[in-house]
């Protein structure tokens, strides 16, 4: 079924977008995906959502653009291939799950794997299975527009790109802290590290303090330079291996990894000797402010954390109150080292004063918590950071420093300024997290580089730039708007070029190749002509500039002007067209259509993502928009959804439990995958791929498709019946408020609102309906389903195609219901009385399980419905008051005078709405009770006993008297003892 759909929309390009001014457009874009590896659920997510929107904005009247292509530039297909060379069989065997996904011949699949060797190889095999496996997810795409940011002529436009930017001043170069991988002799971002979409990186800086050792400096490292004057030893891990080092001509002892970094941030490094840090224990120091301190070991200073040196200020480090804690008791290490005596008379010093906290905030928080010692770890990094971050907002230094009554913020900075004037402190940089490598499996540290390539994101005119566009645009959900200013405001020189990889390189100085998320910010722009390129030729002739301008490094003026005169005018209307033309070497209305195109597709209406890409990718799409568009060509919308997750567990290829979109459309089904997507979770929550879950969403499926099929053979009324019995016009009710409210929740992307309203709600009417059917005139009840049906079917559409176009085509229909309008809401079957009284029978129905729990009786049930109508003008005013906000005595005061002598009916009506025993909706009379009647027969199978329905005003049969207990919206119930001799319904 799927595959018939899927040959006869793409063959015929049903989803091919082209101008056309007679109707609105909508453009739009889900991030183009990294193709090292086939696409899995992550992607699927994203990618149907993004293809939920299309479809539903197709069916309200818009001309839809949806276009997809192709990441390939940085390290990570590099990666894969250089792995692959290294003969790292745990990722060649993954790759060749990954192809023979696809592939079924063994051995083939050998020859395939051993050729990813070539990255252009990897690229160009998975870049056809992403194409095959979004097709057979039924995406409403416009495939004429792929490319792949490896084209030549993609490298035109950024090219183009860098020009504008380095015009305004954005782009600069110069020396700045980055992310390094030394073995591979780049800077890194995100996309170069493993998982450096799930991990939140940061670059911190250490201060350095020098402590004097005979003719060297013990250099220790810290976050809070102010605290030097609570210092009372400087701690060594004795276990691990320290170095005595020229650092800049002085002689520095710091750990062996330490060293190793230092070389990278801008320093000389040389290293003289190598030697145990137990050598250093026990000996004696003298701090920057002139104190003798001891060396002692303790076993949680890190080696491969700043120098692997730290000093001790126990009074206000819970790691430093519980190492000496720690070391004080063990017996054995004071002997081994004979540090006894200098260890026996340290007490903490109290420098900060703490509100809420005793004279030792470290002690208090360590007992707190009930650390058990400097191994445990996850209690005193808890501790040290509620510590840490009480003491520099809320702390002020004591008496017994240089700084009496300063804030520790404040402290802090004039510290800093007065060591490094002395000459006693220096700065480090760390990667944090501590251990971080790159898809390639190499290290990844700070280094200082000088010739970097930057784009300055501080830039004071770009920030504010940046800011007013994200201020105009729609965020949903709205919650995310804070992450996006809070990475905006933060954003400063980021590195946008690496020395390594695949890309666009940089048109002065192509030595270096512009990084994998610094070439994705603007490509949007690009979706709207890269089909008029290949089509006009202009590809080709863009491609050989962007070659001449690359291999002269941009002093091919001819070239260089010929690009960015093309894309001055095509995106910013700037130049002449028949200049631009003619240094293209086409006529000028080629340009001039191309230049249309653009204009009638942009600015994006919405880009539509994962959560993850929100402090990179999404961030930048925002500021490069801002820096070189004009104003009414910035997004208008960001859109995201949360992580992925299986079976409770994160998602990785690492840990081996990544479902691959392929495996999960020939298991299940591509609408089935569809559904669970859209059902699982609402966009801000993480979905969790159970795939218990995914059966049950399978049989509901099934029974929708039962149904379906079922009405169609019922067929179509001849003519349209004059009058409506109650349960036709509950059922159309229910249909025209799901066509209106599904619409809505659409429009503010509630897709899983949406999903159990289409696939659970209304198919649960439908059901309903049916069960009564027999009751009803054969025609109304053909009628009513067949329209039910052509109406249901489109409201599938967006989420299970594939059967909605199946089910449309056995309806008789000849067009796809992929471009049917949005089904017209006919707002005269819309009735509230009706859909009221019908919650009063599914109320009711468990009302009667309960009775018949507690009486043990299961004979023929008596229901009395419809006590006076004086009673139900009282129960619409409680409503009515209520409504308006009235306090529960001011209803019953009111009501007590306005129907005298009921004051205690009153009482009890309104106390029986505000504890939810009855129902907070207005209901008539009539209809409750020829609701109840009319779905009697639905009760009996509900229940699996006999139903007999009476007037409480007038009933039959009563023997208990129960009719004078009916309510409105509370019908009164009697069960009769079951027969001995009784057979079941």
């Amino acid at each position: 079924m799927a595959e018939r759909w899927q040959r006869e929309w793409y063959l015929n390009g049903v989803f091919n977008a082209n101008p056309d001014n007679s109707r609105p457009k909508y453009f739009i874009t889900v991030p183009y995906p990294y193709i090292e590896g086939p696409p899995h659920i992550g992607h699927g997510r994203t990618f149907t959502i993004g293809d939920i929107v299309a479809r539903f904005r197709r069916m309200m009247g818009y001309n839809v653009l949806f276009p997809i292509a192709f990441h390939i530039t940085g390290t990570p297909i590099q990666a894969v291939a250089d792995r692959l060379s290294k003969g790292d069989a745990e990722y060649e065997s993954r790759l060749r799950r990954e192809v023979g996904l696809y592939i079924n011949d063994p051995v083939k699949v050998s020859e395939i794997v051993s050729g990813f060797k070539d990255p252009w190889n990897i690229v160009n095999f998975f870049k056809d299975r992403y194409i095959e496996d979004f097709k057979a997810m039924g995406y409403s795409m416009d495939f004429r527009r792929i490319f792949m940011t490896g084209d030549p002529h993609y490298s035109s436009f950024i090219i183009w790109q860098y020009v504008k930017l380095a015009s305004k001043g954005y782009l600069v170069r110069g020396r700045h802290q980055v992310l390094y991988a030394p073995d591979e002799n780049q800077a890194v971002g995100e996309h170069d590290i493993r998982g450096g979409d799930e991990l939140s990186i940061d670059i911190i800086q250490f201060n350095l303090l020098k402590f004097r050792l005979g003719d060297s400096y013990l250099v220790a490292a810290t976050l809070r330079p102010e605290t030097i004057y609570g210092a009372t030893n400087v701690w060594v891990n004795p276990n691990s291996t320290y170095v005595e080092a020229l650092v800049n001509g002085e002689r520095w002892i710091v750990s062996r990894v330490a060293a190793w970094k230092l070389q990278y941030q801008d320093k000389e490094v040389k290293v003289l000797r190598e030697f145990s840090g137990s050598e250093l224990v026990g000996k004696v120091v003298e701090s920057p402010i002139g104190a003798k301190l001891p060396v002692l070991p303790a076993t949680f200073v890190d080696e491969d954390t700043a120098t692997g040196v730290v000093y001790s200020v126990p009074a206000h480090a819970p790691y430093d109150y519980a190492a000496l804690v720690d070391l004080k008791r063990d017996a054995d290490t004071l002997r081994r080292y004979g540090i006894e005596e200098l260890v026996k008379g340290i007490e903490p010093i109290s420098i900060i004063k703490l509100p809420g906290f005793g004279k030792y905030p470290a002690k208090d928080i360590v007992e707190k918590l009930g650390v058990k010692g400097q191994g445990d770890r996850e209690k005193l990094d808890e501790a040290t950071g509620i510590v840490y971050r009480e003491e520099f907002y809320n702390g002020v230094m004591a008496e017994n420093t240089p700084y009496s009554g300063v804030k520790v913020n404040e402290a802090r900075v004039k510290v800093i300024e007065d060591l490094r004037g002395r000459g006693l402190l220096d700065t480090m940089y760390e990667v944090e997290p501590r251990r971080v490598y790159t898809r390639g499996g190499s290290r990844v540290i700070v280094a200082v580089i000088k010739d970097q390539w930057f784009l300055n994101f501080g830039d004071p005119t770009w920030k504010s730039l940046m800011i007013k566009a994200l201020g105009e645009m729609k965020i949903i959900p709205e919650s995310y708007r804070q992450n996006f200013k809070a990475t905006l405001d933060w954003l400063s020189m980021r590195p946008c070029a690496r020395k390594r990889g695949l890309g666009t390189r940089m048109p002065w100085d192509p030595e270096w190749v512009i990084e994998s998320l610094s070439d994705s910010t603007i490509y949007m722009a690009f979706y709207t002509i890269a089909h008029r390129l290949a089509e006009t030729g202009l590809a080709s002739r863009l491609g050989e500039l962007a070659k001449r301008v690359i291999e002269t490094k941009a002093s091919d003026k001819e070239a260089l002007d010929a690009i960015v005169g093309f894309y001055d005018y095509v995106f910013l209307g700037q130049g002449d067209p028949e200049a631009v033309a003619k240094a293209l070497g086409v006529d000028r209305g080629v340009v001039e259509g191309i230049r249309a195109e653009f204009e009638y597709w942009y600015p994006v209406d919405q880009r539509h993502s994962g959560i993850d890409l929100v402090t990179n990718h999404l961030s930048f799409f925002i500021a490069h928009h801002a820096a070189i568009f004009p104003e009414r060509h910035w997004p208008r919308a960001i859109s995201l959804n949360n992580f992925v997750i299986i079976n409770g567990r994160r998602m990785s290829k690492s840990l081996g439990n990544a479902i691959y979109l392929k495996e999960a459309v020939n298991k299940y089904s591509p609408d089935l995958v569809r559904l669970y997507v859209a059902y699982s979770a609402d966009l801000e929550n993480v979905m969790d791929w159970r795939d218990e879950e995914v059966d049950t969403v399978l049989g509901r499926l099934m029974d929708i498709w039962n149904t379906a099929q079922v009405i169609v053979d019922m067929g179509k009324a001849s003519v349209e019946p004059r009058t409506l019995s109650i349960p036709t016009r509950w059922l159309l009710s229910i249909l025209n408020r799901t066509i209106a409210e599904g619409a809505r929740a659409l429009e503010e992307m509630r897709i899983r609102e949406y999903a159990l309203m289409v696939f659970f709600n209304l198919y649960d009417a439908v059901k309903t309906y049916m069960t009564i059917m027999d009751e009803l005139p054969r025609d109304e009840v053909k009628y009513t389903l067949w329209k039910v049906l052509e109406a249901w079917v489109k409201l599938m559409q967006p989420i299970t195609p594939h059967m909605a176009e199946e089910i449309w085509h056995n309806m008789g229909n000849t067009t796809y219901v992929s471009t049917e309008a949005w089904p017209r809401v006919e707002q005269q079957y819309i009735n509230d009385d009706v859909e009221n009284a019908f919650k009063v029978v599914d109320r009711l129905i468990e009302d009667i399980r309960e009775v018949m729990r507690v009486s043990g009786q299961a004979g023929t049930v008596n229901v009395y419905v419809g006590p006076p109508e004086q009673v139900y003008e009282m129960f619409n005013d409680v409503i009515d008051m209520m409504g308006k906000g009235a306090a529960i005595r001011d209803i019953i005061r009111t009501l007590a005078n306005r129907y005298r002598g009921r004051g205690e009916l009153a009482a009890r009506l309104t106390n029986d709405v505000a504890s939810g025993k009855l129902p907070r909706f207005k209901l008539s009379r009539d209809m409750e009770v020829n609701v109840v009647r009319s779905f009697k027969t639905y009760i009996e199978r509900r229940l699996g006993v006999k139903v007999v329905v009476q007037d409480a005003t007038t009933p039959i049969n009563d023997p208990t008297n129960k009719a004078r207990q009916a309510l409105p919206g509370r019908p009164a119930i009697y069960v009769e003892p079951k027969p001995a001799n009784e057979a079941p319904l």
